[in-house]
């Protein structure tokens, strides 16, 4: 013995907030993997550019002073 049935519209609310339910779970998914991505090729470009700095001088460097072969007694 039934104490309450479901009715049609009650089946399709209930049918509708699941797939709603499961739609938002995967969108969340998603974004969560693309900005994943997004983050690791930004700390890769991120790195690219520290390299590209650290081998490039900021001037020419300068030649050295030839030193004194004997030292002068002061």
């Amino acid at each position: 013995m039934a104490i309450a049935r479901i009715t049609g519209p009650g089946l399709a609310a209930m049918t509708l907030s699941v797939v709603a339910l499961w739609g938002s779970f995967l969108t969340e998914q998603l974004m969560i993997r693309r900005s994943q991505h997004e983050t690791a090729r930004y700390l890769y470009e991120l790195r690219l550019l520290q390299r590209r700095r650290a081998l490039e001088p900021a001037a020419a460097p300068m030649q050295r002073l030839p030193l004194p072969l004997h030292p002068s007694a002061g």
